[in-house]
């Protein structure tokens, strides 16, 4: 049932894929939103979960919030040093960078990739919902079939923003769409602990709220200053503190 289920995050993860892609005659209310969508998943479903998951403390602060802290620094520590290695081969690269407002594609595919292993997660906590009973699984399923609407999104707004090639982008979108599928059908055979998920959890959304307020948001104002793009950015939080309040 759980493998079924993950099927429709496997076709909500390609929609929101198409929607990035189709729409970049709009790029600057795309990245508005995506933004907006990356800042809701953070605030008011990754770094929740990851909280009550791992609800162990290090010298008085949960480990969760020390591994966010964490996976901000370490997007910013990797995003700097793939920068600077790119600068140093020469001044073909350079340009190359330029052509990319000075983003490293390597970037792009990191952050793409992560945003894989948060969708396999979602996959693990259908099936690890549906071990529990039917309803946990429903409500369970609710929320990642309309939280992947926007990893799908992302997934391919990250990717391509750093300047990869449509094809890769496609390539990880398509890879994200699989992830839950393959989450889901794991539980049959593994079960991962509670504390684990909960720390990798906490970890990636620190990269990811560094993604969309240090990348995402200041691209997606830089050309387009307009109140629809900031418009398009609250409506991204606001419907994740819609999905997430359903799933409640």
């Amino acid at each position: 049932m759980a493998v079924l289920v993950a099927l429709g995050a496997f076709l909500m993860t390609l929609a929101g894929g198409w929607t990035a892609h189709r729409v970049t005659d709009r790029r600057h209310l795309v990245l508005g939103l995506a933004g907006g969508l990356m800042l809701g998943v953070v605030g008011l479903d990754l770094l929740p979960e990851a909280l009550e998951a791992a609800d162990t403390e290090v010298f008085g602060v949960p480990a969760a919030l020390l591994l966010f802290v964490a996976g901000f620094l370490l997007a910013h520590l990797v995003e700097r040093l793939l920068a600077t290695r790119q600068a140093a081969h020469g001044a073909e690269e350079a340009v190359d960078m330029a052509s990319h407002g000075g983003r490293t594609p390597e970037v792009g595919l990191t952050a793409a990739a992560a945003m894989v292993g948060h969708s396999a997660m979602d996959g693990v906590a259908i099936g690890a919902a549906f071990q529990i009973g039917g309803g946990m699984g429903t409500t369970v399923a609710l929320a990642v079939v309309a939280h992947d609407f926007a990893d799908g999104f992302n997934t391919y707004t990250i990717t391509s923003l750093y300047g990869n090639a449509r094809r890769r982008a496609l390539a990880m979108l398509f890879a994200d769409a699989v992830a839950p599928v393959a989450g889901a059908a794991s539980t049959l055979f593994v079960t991962i602990p509670e504390d684990v998920l909960g720390g990798y959890l906490g970890l990636f959304g620190g990269a990811l709220l560094y993604l969309a307020a240090a990348e995402i948001l200041p691209e997606a104002h830089h050309e387009h200053p307009a109140r629809s793009t900031l418009l398009c950015t609250v409506a991204g939080a606001g419907f994740i503190w819609l999905v997430v309040g359903i799933a409640d």
